[in-house]
């Protein structure tokens, strides 16, 4: 399936924040890309500009693609709830955010390629669908042969924030997915709000 592989910064320059982690060349220019630079004059965007940024931001942040964020807002637009919190909540609880989340890897695109790599374990199962959706007590480890990877070992090893739906035991090398997280509790600045009105029209 289709991914975003061009440039991360240019990216995140468009967004005005750092959306795939900490980005030197971000740091540097901080501002949308473009060949005037950071002088030229833009015209104040209008309401479906700002409401299709913060899709697309939401979007690159945890690399999903059109079709799937679509059906995702319509399975979040059928619960009880409030529609744009159980948008994030959904896309939280994909096995290569969670896997992510857990430390594993450094970045949502090295989770993917973990778990599309036969990696990582789902309940005691190798997983390779990193959209699959996890529910409330689903285990998830290391496949036994992919324990001694320098990149997992890399990313447990680094201090990587902590966070209380997800938990990680490091002698069974195994983690349980504990619940799904609160909107106070997921860091992504996102106006989810501003999804929903997008798609409502």
């Amino acid at each position: 399936m289709a991914r975003y592989t061009g440039p991360k910064s240019k990216i995140a320059r468009k967004f005005g924040e750092a959306i795939f982690g900490y980005d030197k060349a971000f740091e540097k220019k901080q501002y949308p890309p473009g060949q005037h630079g950071p002088s030229k004059r833009r015209k104040m965007p209008k309401e479906y500009a700002l409401q299709l940024k913060e899709k697309q931001k939401a979007k690159y942040t945890y690399g999903v693609l059109e079709r799937q964020f679509r059906n995702l807002f319509k399975k979040a637009s059928r619960k009880d709830g409030i529609t744009g919190t159980i948008l994030l909540q959904l896309l939280e609880s994909r096995l290569d955010n969670v896997v992510f989340r857990m430390g594993l890897a450094p970045t949502r695109r090295a989770a993917r390629q973990l778990v599309s790599h036969k990696h990582i374990t789902l309940n005691g199962r190798v997983n390779n669908i990193p959209s699959t959706s996890l529910r409330a007590g689903d285990v998830v480890g290391i496949r036994p042969k992919s324990k001694n990877l320098e990149v997992i070992a890399q990313s447990l090893a680094g201090k990587g924030k902590k966070f209380a739906w997800v938990d990680w035991n490091p002698e069974s090398q195994q983690g349980t997915f504990l619940t799904v997280p609160e909107r106070e509790e997921i860091p992504e600045n996102i106006k989810e709000q501003l999804i929903v009105e997008l798609y409502s029209k």
